[in-house]
């Protein structure tokens, strides 16, 4: 890579990066009911502070696309995590839920170019050969959030009041913010190329076949996962009788499972290819969504459904991420990433209102309608690995991609 800073260093910032994003995000939902009770909120707005958080991160990531290539990588990470910071430390000194709300608002904005531009920044200055074993160990930050993160949360919560997460996080932010000036390189080399080109080109991203492909990829890959992810907790204590006191274990387990599954994949994408690593993921996602939720007739144990859907989604994403890296071009990686970001957030969100939309629960608390739910995510997941090998046909022939060669895998 170019620069002073060795690739580990690189991945070590950019993991924290996203850990520390994803943390700001997942701790609101179990912190909702301490600081609804505080502030005076129906434990009904809860989901509205996350879903806003959500739509601001989708909606910023779309207004920056045509800019985010004009300007040092490295003064786009640190003004976005000190922003993500500001929002964070913000939620902290809320009083109501309309100051809550407009905090998350802020902390969303500023989170969403963060993601795209902490993953560009790995597809950017680390080789070929490496990148899906780097995405990998990038992309562990979110089984790190859901094992580690979440629990000291909690914990801190537990040993202070609501408040405390939220000025922690932002502390960290900050920290990664002024590490991330001090320690990354200035990373130009992409500007000149940007600023000879039109300004209105980035729109062609929007146009162009593969990436759009690439996010038809993406959005299939986050529907499936999020018409079940919502719904899975709800799913194992009332459907299957998972005792609520033992759940922490599942998410554990799943976790550690996806942390390391997420490292293998990257090494294999590396050796074989992002499409069969996807097929392998896929495979397992089909099972497990066959086996776990919709016909029970030869019942898995809930531990091993959860820790065969998380391991089955970290080998996909794996490999979809790195497959879909090879997209864009330099001059407008940046502005690619923070659309497929946007539409990352906005799928997650529709997973979980069409889910919403085709389940019911019983007076004991057990959904009806999830083995229809779950056969809707069975399609979308199968079309995955069909959208990767086109995507990978066309990178590999720059005549039908409009990519340059050295972006082939």
């Amino acid at each position: 890579m170019t620069g002073t800073i060795s690739e580990r260093a690189l991945i070590l910032i950019v993991g924290t990066i996203q850990f520390i994003n994803i943390i700001d995000f997942m701790m609101v939902m179990p912190l909702g009911p301490d600081f609804a009770q505080a502030l005076g909120i129906a434990t009904s707005n809860i989901g509205v502070l996350g879903a806003s958080y959500s739509a601001a991160a989708a909606l910023s990531a779309l207004l920056v696309v045509g800019f985010l290539d004009r300007y040092d990588r490295r003064t786009v990470v640190t003004i976005s995590m000190l922003g993500l910071a500001a929002g964070t430390a913000a939620g902290a000194f809320a009083t109501d839920m309309n100051s809550l709300l407009a905090a998350r608002i802020l902390a969303g904005v500023f989170g969403g170019p963060a993601t795209s531009m902490a993953m560009t920044l790995i597809i950017e200055q680390v080789a070929i050969e490496r990148r899906g074993r780097a995405l990998g160990a990038v992309m562990g930050a979110f089984s790190a959030a859901s094992v580690l993160g979440v629990p000291a949360a909690l914990e801190l919560a537990h040993l202070g009041d609501w408040r405390t997460p939220f000025m922690v996080v932002s502390l960290l932010g900050a920290i990664v913010a002024v590490a991330a000036r001090l320690l990354l390189p200035p990373i130009h080399g992409h500007i000149l190329a940007a600023q000879q080109r039109p300004t209105w080109e980035f729109l062609t991203l929007f146009t162009r076949s593969t990436p759009l492909l690439a996010y038809s990829a993406t959005g299939a890959a986050m529907l499936a996962g999020f018409l079940i992810i919502p719904n899975i907790s709800a799913f194992v204590q009332f459907n299957l009788g998972y005792p609520r006191e033992h759940l922490g274990l599942l998410y554990l387990a799943g976790g550690g499972a996806s942390f390391f599954t997420m490292r293998a994949a990257g090494r294999y994408v590396d050796k074989y290819g992002s499409v069969p690593v996807a097929w392998v993921g896929t495979s397992l996602l089909l099972l497990c969504l066959l086996f776990g939720f919709v016909w029970r007739g030869w019942p898995l144990p809930v531990l091993a459904i959860f820790i065969l859907f998380m391991v089955a989604m970290s080998t996909r994403n794996v490999a979809s991420t790195a497959l879909i890296s090879h997209v864009p071009q330099n001059y407008e990686r940046a502005g690619f990433m923070s659309v497929n970001s946007a539409v990352q957030n906005l799928a997650a969100a529709l997973g979980a209102g069409v889910s919403a939309l085709l389940l019911s629960a019983q007076p004991s608390g057990a959904l009806i309608g999830m083995s229809e739910v779950s056969m809707l995510a069975m399609v979308c997941a199968t079309t995955v690995p069909l959208l990767l090998w086109k995507i990978q046909q066309r990178v590999r022939n720059p005549a039908n991609a409009a990519v340059a060669p050295e972006h082939a895998p």
